[in-house]
């Protein structure tokens, strides 16, 4: 995989809408500059792409558009980092107007989640290390502040060139959500209780893959499937996903495909975002092991829940394709690699 050069103070990022466009909304543009505000506070210099406040219904209609501003803020040389401002559910329209090539030529970091995810399955099959963390105006731009935890493995992964080392769980956590119009809304955290265990044995080691549950869906332009058995291969799978419909019955039905597809069986583990449920993991847990131990008889493979990452806050950072090392045993979780140089 081809790492991205690490942020310095004075560098520029550019802020892109490849998915819902309401960073330009009259009722939305503040948090824009809040979350600009506190990138700013890094010393970093941060500019919308042509495209990213033309409003909702605008970047609705001009799927182009929004692909335009990947590929601009791409080939401008004056750009170090890209951030996504916020997800939404139709980034897979933009695939066909994107060039690998160009993304290969000019590697620099490119940060987002949820619905982001599929411009990042684009760009690690043009082998560039991208990374699945912080949005703009859901993070960053929390209104009560960009949670420290967020913000300190923010500078860790995209300013440091040395390994990213152990990802310990955050001393609390939230599900609730961060409204975009209410300047006086504030997220409700909760003790966390820290790592999950599932089921497996034993420290493993391998590069990161993964996403959320469209990971089944989303198609090449050519109609054919963007997740390929090599992925999973030797991987150390990452899934998570939005609490609302993140059941237990479809993190079920995840995993069924994944042994479905043969990819249980040729995966070295799996990390699992925070589930929303008041009785805890457990109920996740057991339905796992029903599918990976009960009916694909895969019951060494190691799977961990609990962690900081997706549609939750606080989170850390994800690079595709970094090599990673879980523990099992010990329920520890580490990134070996750099994700910058």
């Amino acid at each position: 995989m081809i790492r991205p050069g690490r942020l310095h103070k004075g560098d520029t990022i550019a802020i892109i809408s490849p998915s819902w466009g309401c960073a330009g909304s009259p009722r939305v543009l503040w948090k824009y500059h809040l979350g600009c505000q506190r990138l700013k506070e890094l010393g970093l210099n941060v500019v919308p792409s042509p495209n990213a406040l033309r409003g909702t219904e605008y970047l609705k209609n001009n799927p182009q558009s929004r692909a335009d501003d990947i590929m601009w803020a791409f080939r401008n040389k004056e750009i170090k980092a890209v951030m996504a401002a916020i997800g939404g559910n139709d980034a897979a329209t933009l695939l066909p107007y994107l060039s690998a090539e160009t993304i290969t030529c000019n590697p620099k970091i490119f940060c987002g989640y949820s619905d982001v995810m599929a411009l990042h399955l684009f760009c690690f099959r043009a082998g560039l290390m991208t990374f699945y963390g912080d949005n703009l105006l859901p993070t960053v731009a929390e209104t009560g502040g960009w949670h420290p935890y967020s913000r300190y493995w923010f500078e860790k992964v995209f300013f440091d060139s040395a390994p990213i080392g152990e990802i310990t769980a955050s001393k609390d956590w939230s599900f609730s959500k961060d409204n975009l119009t209410d300047k006086s809304c504030r997220k409700t955290y909760t003790d966390n209780s820290g790592y999950c265990y599932v089921q497996g044995k034993g420290k493993i080691s391998g590069r990161l893959f993964g996403g959320h549950g469209d990971l089944r869906t989303i198609r090449n332009s050519d109609g054919s499937e963007i997740v390929r058995r090599e992925d999973m291969d030797g991987s150390i799978l990452f899934f998570e996903d939005i609490p609302e419909f993140c059941t237990v019955d479809y993190m079920a039905d995840f995993f069924d495909w994944l042994g479905v597809k043969g990819y249980l069986q040729i995966l070295k583990g799996v990390i699992i975002g925070k589930m929303r449920m008041q009785s805890g993991f457990e109920p996740y847990a057991e339905r796992i092991r029903q599918v990976v131990t009960d009916k694909y008889h895969c019951a060494d493979l190691p799977v961990m829940g609990g962690l900081n990452f997706g549609h939750s806050s606080p989170m850390f950072i994800l690079p595709y394709g970094a090599e990673a090392e879980l523990d099992i045993d010990s329920l520890r979780f580490r990134i070996t690699e750099s994700g910058v140089v």
